[in-house]
Formats: C-alpha cells, structure tokens, sequence
C-alpha cells in the first residue's frame, strides 16, 4: 500500500469512531488529534498537536480530552473490535495483562503518588495504567485501559473531586481493574472460553484472577514468586522453587535433565533460548478434564556477574495433555505487551499528555491506542501482503 492508500484507511478508522461523537466540532478535532500523535513530532503534547493542527493555542485539544461531549468508553469498544478484526487469530492468540507507568511532576493529575514502576525500574512520582492487549501470530494491540488510583486519592474525596473522578469511583486493586477489563472482552464474546491469558505475578498470585478464568474455562499461564506454596497431586505442599529443583533433577536411570530448552521467540539479539520445566500440581478447583502445573523458566546461562542462573515461575491451568510447547509460547507471549507500550509511547504519544483530570487521561489514552492499533494493522496487512511474518516489519 503506497502512502496515499494508508492516509485513505487511517481516514476509514478516524470514521468509524464518528458516530461516539455527538457534534460535528469535536469529531473533527478527534481525527486532526489521531492525525497528530501519528505525525513525526519530536513530542505529542498538547502544545505541539495544537501547532500542528494550526490552533494558536492548546485551549481545544485540552476541551476535547476534558469536557467535550463524546463517548470515550465507546470509542475504547471500536479500538478493541478494530484491533480484534485485523489481528485476530484463534490459533495463537493470547490476552495479556499488565500495567505501565508515566512519569509526572506534581501532586495533582489523577491518581499520581510515588510508587514503584517497571518503566523507571524505582520508586517514582507516576500514575498507573493497567491495559490489557491482544497478541497473536498476526500482531499486537493494546485493547482496553484503567487508571489505577491508590488509596491517597480514593479516601481523600476533595482531592478526587478537584481532578474530576467520579464519586462512584473507588479503590479498586489492580487484579481487579484487569479483570474489569477481561469481564468487558468476554461479554462481548471476544474473550471466549478456550481463550488464552498471561499476566506477570501481581495477577498470578491473586486467588480471585485465577478462579474467575478457570470458572469461564479460559487457560492461563500467570507468573508467580519463587516462595508461592502450591500442592502437588499427592497432597504434600512445597514452595515452587523446591518443587522446580525436584522436577529439574537428572534422572538416575536415563541420566535425562528435566529441562528443556525452548525459544520464546526472536528478541533484540536474537532468539530469547531458556530451559524449562514442568511440574503437575494438585488440580482441584479447576474445570473437569483440565490440568494444573508449574512452569519454570531457567536461563541458559548466569547473567554478567552471576554464578546462578536466573529463574522464573507460572502457574498454568489448561485442558489435560496441553504440551510443554504451547505453556512456553503463551508464557513468552507476555513480553507482546511490554513491545505495544514501547511502540505506543514511541510512536503514538502513550505517555506524551499534558492532562491531570480523570476524564481526560481516558480521553487521550484510548485516542492514542487507536493510533497505535492503526500502526498494528498497519503493519500487519503490509506483511502479509509481501508473504512476510508481521512482526518482522518494524
């Protein structure tokens, strides 16, 4: 497709979202503000997009984010039903589930603390995003989105009131705004039962995340902490970092390792190889039929300045005889969403708002998915348009 054919299906997505908007003004100045976070500007602010639609002043973007009439939570259904349709793929899509940090000054924009993110790797002064993406053999989107708001905010009702979060808005845990998130895919019918889901151990240790996929048959493969005490088929109850050292043994007989070494796909020096193992776990609670494992990952070799070799945990729930194999993809597919927070701050202004209200961080978060999910889409009929694998295109 030459640039005039993207510029024609950018303007076919930037009319599908038409009808959330409820008058001809801010529809408009939604499609120059998608326009805008995909154009190649240094930052995506509200500043540099007013500038770049030609207005004097920010004064309209930031109406469009806190105030204007539209319906922010419809428009979130269209980029989860359009991401869906051009990269959804039965055989190899997974759900996945984690969250993002974005770095703030000040103590006003809604749901701000200091807390820990992956994105600086510390303890910062940042708001929480939980997202949930869709990945497949196709591509990867984000397709949902919640502002995590610590108790700070939510038992301190003036200050909640000055950022504009609603009065029915309270704590919620972030397990529970990604199960929000998955309850809102699977009433839908996108999220199905035999759909796979990921989520690093925050998710994974949660009781309530895990019962409500096995009791809507959905598999998972959630990480977990090396101290997690889990029982074995046999009763006895051991932590997963004992019960990887017992599955990982050499067998005495065959002089076999446990382990097996698997690629999770290509990563930025190439294929990302670990050893893995699998434990069979006590299988109560579960559908009828289905099994119940640990999965460990252990590094090929110790990391720089290390004599041991890292490892990592999953619990997974799945129909009985799931092969080692397909544990290790959906295990490996975690990572996807950790590239479409890269690729949507990179290239879609994720992170690049100038906003404090709880409206408007909705409002700009899900216009720059949809960005981002243009980008995906993009790329994907791009690749299977020269006969190449999605993600080989950059």
């Amino acid at each position: 497709m030459d640039l005039a054919g993207w510029v024609a299906a950018l303007d076919e997505v930037i009319a599908s979202i038409g009808p959330r908007f409820f008058r001809r003004e801010p529809r408009g100045r939604a499609g120059t503000y998608v326009r805008g976070l995909l154009a190649g500007l240094e930052r995506k602010n509200g500043w540099t997009l007013a500038e770049h639609a030609g207005a004097m002043s920010p004064d309209s973007t930031q109406r469009l984010l806190r105030t204007a009439d539209w319906d922010v939570d419809g428009v979130r259904d269209d980029v989860r039903d359009y991401a869906l349709d051009a990269l959804g793929d039965p055989a190899s899509g997974v759900f996945v589930v984690d969250e993002t940090g974005f770095v703030k000054k000040g103590v006003r924009s809604a749901g701000v603390q200091r807390q820990y993110t992956g994105t600086t790797g510390k303890i910062d002064n940042c708001q929480l995003g939980v997202f949930l993406a869709y990945a497949s053999s196709r591509g990867r989107a984000l397709i949902d989105r919640e502002l995590y708001l610590p108790t700070s905010w939510t038992e301190d009702r003036d200050r909640c009131a000055k950022a504009d979060v609603p009065d029915e808005v309270g704590f919620a845990t972030k397990p529970q705004l990604g199960l929000a998130m998955l309850d809102r895919a699977h009433a839908t019918g996108l999220l199905a039962p035999g759909s796979w889901v990921t989520a690093d151990e925050a998710y994974g240790q949660n009781p309530t995340f895990r019962t409500w996929l096995a009791d809507r048959e959905m598999p998972f493969v959630l990480a977990t902490r090396n101290d997690d005490v889990l029982r074995s088929p046999d009763g006895h109850r051991r932590q997963a970092k004992i019960l990887a050292s017992i599955a990982g043994a050499r067998d005495p007989d065959t002089g076999r390792s446990g382990w097996e070494r698997r690629s999770v796909g290509a990563g930025a020096h190439g294929d990302r190889d670990y050893d893995w193992t699998v434990v069979t776990l006590d299988p109560a609670g579960l559908p009828a039929g289905w099994g119940h494992w640990l999965l460990v990952r252990r590094q090929t070799e110790p990391g720089e300045g290390k004599t041991l070799r890292e490892l990592a945990f999953y619990r997974c729930a799945a129909p009985s005889g799931t092969p080692l194999r397909e544990l290790v993809r959906v295990a490996g597919a975690r990572w996807a969403i950790e590239e479409c927070f890269q690729t949507a701050k990179n290239e879609a202004g994720l992170d690049q708002y100038q906003v404090r209200s709880y409206r408007a961080w909705y409002a700009h978060i899900t216009l720059a998915m949809l960005a981002a999910a243009y980008l995906a889409a993009t790329r994907t009929r791009e690749a299977e348009k020269g006969g190449l694998h999605p993600t080989t295109i950059s």
